[in-house]
């Protein structure tokens, strides 16, 4: 059964690989092996990060969080592939390229001979090694799940002795406003920027963090800028995100809420924060407490001259596999759109309202920030981009690297790349006809 559900993955990271790597030969045409051996490796590695996912948590049936030994191992069996992988490629298409003309035909069949010379060392990797002895039993892993709820009942019980989300809403409430009254009533003040801003912040079941967030946002800009908002997007949550939001909202002028009824996703979110945005600034941040908002002081210097700042994280304070996840996405991006920066998906960016109303949006997914980086290279915008601190998540789960999320991206990210090459190419063509007239 193992070995059964193994094959489907190994289908299912095939066309991954295959489709991948013709991508990269329509985006990219190749007339020769070395440049095709490069596509190769790339496919092969986006295989492979799928290929982790679903044999952890499916095939070998891990449920515990990933460690940094077995990351390493993967990242060595994956290493070990990618090589023996490139090296039949390298022999196969060496030698069909004298018998086949097509290009396209002869380096596919190079491609899906080195998939299937490859697969028994993959799967012997991942069962010997990678997730030796770590496979657990249904019964197993349902207790444990179990067990935890009755914890969590037991910590319910306890829970009335606390502060209420209100209570404490509404003291924090109190010590911003005193901060504010505090530098309102001093001199007259000399702030950072004289453009206004617009702060956006997607939330999902953030209850436990938001109020801290919009706090720490409240007391601070008041010191920077001398008009501003900040608009929260409530992406479907089924938590209290949105009634403490709305109670923040009813005693400050400054916050907007925005509300999606169900769950769209985290790009959804970014352009319904992006499209309410009325200030010359647009600044956006994720509202889970894992950036510092003071970070973004030095940002304001630099967007007089920039159409952009992008923050990057020096510290990323996450797994080993969404640093992984991170690394593969990082390399594709940079490979298909030529996109050159530190930090793709850092959620601490301060753009000019301007390029978001002038350039429609067009993901809704993790692929969102992709598609913006993309779209400033290509219409000519500048930007810099400075580090920032990343902090331990204090609660709540992280959904990006759940399996529909990544799922969700790589379609965008195949659909979009083709519909975005062909639009470019046909910029080409009416410019060469138009300097043609």
């Amino acid at each position: 059964m193992q070995f059964i559900r193994f094959s489907l993955v190994g289908v299912l990271n095939t066309l991954i690989d295959i489709v991948a790597f013709n991508l990269f030969m329509l985006c990219f045409p190749a007339h020769n092996v070395a440049l095709l051996v490069v596509y190769n490796s790339l496919a092969y590695a986006l295989g492979a990060l799928n290929s982790y996912t679903l044999n952890k948590y499916w095939t070998f049936q891990r449920r515990q969080e990933a460690t940094g030994r077995e990351v390493m191992r993967f990242v060595i069996v994956s290493v070990c592939g990618i090589l023996c992988n490139n090296l039949m490629f390298w022999l196969v298409a060496g030698i069909a390229h004298h018998y086949i003309g097509n290009i396209t035909l002869w380096a596919n069949i190079a491609k899906v001979i080195a998939i299937s010379g490859t697969m028994t060392l993959s799967y012997l990797g991942m069962r010997l090694w990678v997730f030796a002895g770590t496979t657990r039993t249904g019964l197993q892993y349902y207790t444990r799940i179990a067990m935890k709820q009755n914890c969590n009942v037991a910590d319910k019980g306890v829970m009335h002795s606390t502060p209420t989300a209100s209570c404490m809403v509404q003291e924090e409430s109190e010590l911003m406003y005193e901060q504010t009254d505090m530098s309102q009533n001093g001199n007259a003040q000399q702030f950072l920027t004289h453009h206004s801003l617009s702060v956006v912040l997607p939330a999902h079941n953030e209850e436990a963090v938001i109020a801290t967030t919009l706090q720490v946002v409240l007391s601070t800009l008041p010191l920077w800028v001398q008009n501003f908002e900040v608009i929260v997007v409530n992406d479907g949550s089924t938590d209290n995100t949105r009634s403490i939001v709305q109670t923040i909202a009813a005693t400050d002028p400054h916050v907007r809420l925005i509300t999606h009824p169900v769950n769209q996703g985290y790009g959804a979110a970014l352009v319904t924060g992006f499209t309410a945005v009325t200030k010359d600034l647009a600044f956006f941040m994720d509202a889970d407490g894992q950036f510092d908002l003071h970070d973004l002081e030095p940002f304001f210097s630099l967007i007089d001259t920039h159409d952009a700042v992008l923050g990057y994280r020096i510290d990323r304070q996450d797994t080993w596999l969404r640093k992984c996840n991170a690394w593969g996405w990082r390399l594709l991006v940079t490979a298909i759109f030529k996109v050159r920066v530190l930090d793709v998906d850092c959620a601490f960016k301060l753009y000019r309202s301007e390029f978001l109303h002038k350039h429609q949006l067009e993901t809704r997914g993790a692929m969102i920030n992709a598609e913006m980086l993309y779209k400033m290279k290509r219409f000519g915008y500048t930007y810099t981009q400075l580090g920032v601190r990343h902090l331990p998540r204090k609660s709540g789960l992280a959904t990006g690297a759940k399996l529909s999320v990544i799922v969700r991206a790589f379609h965008e990210l195949f659909t979009y790349a083709q519909k975005w090459h062909h639009e470019e190419q046909q910029e080409k063509v009416y410019t060469f006809e138009i300097n043609r007239l």
